[in-house]
């Protein structure tokens, strides 16, 4: 059990929007500063996790246990998003407390609840992809569920990939190539899934349909019950919580990109195609998802034993702070590109050893 405590340290986040809420003024912020500020400085202090779990698989108790703080956050989440939104939809007018109390939550929603959502997808179980869905509707972003699995993962680090960032590519450019992009691949992939079982795209078993119907409905829900306000509450943390994706998007691959083989087909995915982070703290928080070298290499590995490479492209920072520089682009550029020609000159790779 002690092995994943530091992973309950996620529900801080959710007590301090609630918190923040209370407080008004810039104390609804105080989410904000604990990710972008507190975090990176006990990382700092606290240091990277080099150490790996073993390959012996835990018994089903603990493997249970880890996913104690997975399925709790989905409760936790919905229904701080609906207190929230009520809250805010209730303000006679939005002030600074409510802007930030939005943001927190679109921070929690999107840093963390799309986070978990994303360990859940992976998963083979029904609960847990449903679970998945669940998570992702709550911020309008369903077709993630499918793009992400069904095409994120086979195209990474390839031009076909609209969610992987490109050598010199700002942030602000890779926005809407991204956004627009992984629509349309969720779009094809499920119309291709569609076509065969013998079904055309507007069959009602279309998961692209029925994730546009939740948002719709989501959207009027609120706006028939909390009013005009309400709708817009949902809708702004939903869009912070999808930037905050694809923000993390932009950072996990830049300029990292697989050769074609002599048959003029990708090389299969390796550890290096993804930047890698071990910062303890974080990956508490973020459920190893840092640790995203490995998570290509094998998608199907639950979060608690995703493995630390040494010899894969490192970030120089976690997430938090890579996220603030993405920012900025020629900042970025200036960190990023040397990094990016130093683990594009490595001429003869092997399979690098776990540490």
């Amino acid at each position: 059990m002690l092995r994943n405590a530091g992973f309950f340290l996620v529900f801080v986040i959710p007590v301090l929007v609630v918190l923040g809420a209370i407080g008004g003024s810039w104390a609804a912020g105080g989410a904000i500063a604990f990710v972008f500020a507190v975090v990176p400085a006990v990382d700092a202090i606290v240091g990277r996790d080099r150490r790996n779990p073993g390959e012996a698989m835990p018994p089903p108790w603990q493997r249970a246990w880890f996913d104690v703080p997975l399925f709790a956050w989905v409760a936790v989440q919905l229904l701080v998003q609906l207190w929230l939104v009520a809250r805010v939809a209730a303000a006679p007018t939005w002030g600074l407390a409510e802007v930030l109390a939005i943001v927190s939550l679109g921070l929690m929603t999107g840093g963390i609840g799309i986070t978990i959502a994303h360990e859940l997808m992976h998963r083979s179980g029904r609960v847990p992809r449903a679970l998945a869905e669940v998570l992702m509707s709550s911020v309008g972003y369903g077709h993630f569920c499918i793009e992400h699995v069904h095409g994120h993962h086979r195209n990474v680090a390839t031009p076909a990939d609209p969610a992987s960032s490109r050598l010199g590519e700002g942030l602000w450019s890779f926005l809407p190539r991204t956004l627009v992009g992984g629509w349309r691949s969720a779009w094809a992939i499920e119309c291709a899934r569609l076509a065969r079982a013998g079904h055309g795209p507007l069959h009602p078993g279309n998961r692209m349909l029925r994730y546009a119907a939740s948002a719709l409905a989501i959207t009027a829900a609120l706006a028939a019950t909390l009013g005009p306000t309400g709708a817009l509450a949902w809708l702004a943390q939903a869009a912070v919580a999808v930037f905050m994706l694809e923000i993390v998007n932009y950072v996990e691959h830049y300029g990292l990109s697989r050769e074609r083989n002599a048959d003029g087909r990708f090389e299969r995915v390796q550890p290096w195609h993804s930047w890698n982070a071990s910062l303890r703290v974080s990956n508490w928080l973020l459920f190893n998802l840092q640790r995203h070298s490995d998570h290509h290499f094998l998608a199907s590995r639950p979060y608690w034993a995703l493995r630390h490479y040494e010899d894969v492209p490192q970030l120089p920072a976690g997430y938090a702070t890579m996220v603030l520089l993405a920012l900025v682009p020629p900042l970025w550029r200036s960190v990023m590109d040397p990094r990016v020609a130093a683990a594009r000159s490595a001429a003869v790779r092997s399979l690098p050893q776990a540490a």
